[in-house]
């Protein structure tokens, strides 16, 4: 019986395709671009930042999305990206 089979017979509706793998890489992908957006507004628009944090309230809040999305978005896609590779590798083999 085949991975796809076993899953359907579960009753999860999910199969060996739909293994979560495009999910986290567009997440991924869509945090870590909020999160670079949020840096690059941070730095050209609302006024940039000094040791001292932000110079302006929507600044804070830039900087706060930034050092949230960026490194949890980055994770999200190293997963992603693992999890494809090794379904690619695992498809070569069989």
């Amino acid at each position: 019986m085949t991975m796809a089979k076993r899953e359907a017979s579960r009753g999860t509706g999910e199969t060996a395709e739909d293994d979560g793998t495009s999910q986290l890489l567009r997440w991924g992908g869509w945090m870590v671009g909020t999160g670079l957006a949020a840096a690059v507004l941070l730095q050209t628009v609302l006024g940039g930042y000094s040791r001292t944090g932000a110079s302006s309230n929507l600044g804070w809040f830039a900087l706060i999305v930034a050092l949230m999305c960026i490194p949890f978005g980055a994770m999200l896609l190293a997963l992603g990206i693992a999890k494809w590779l090794r379904k690619r590798g695992l498809a070569r083999r069989g």
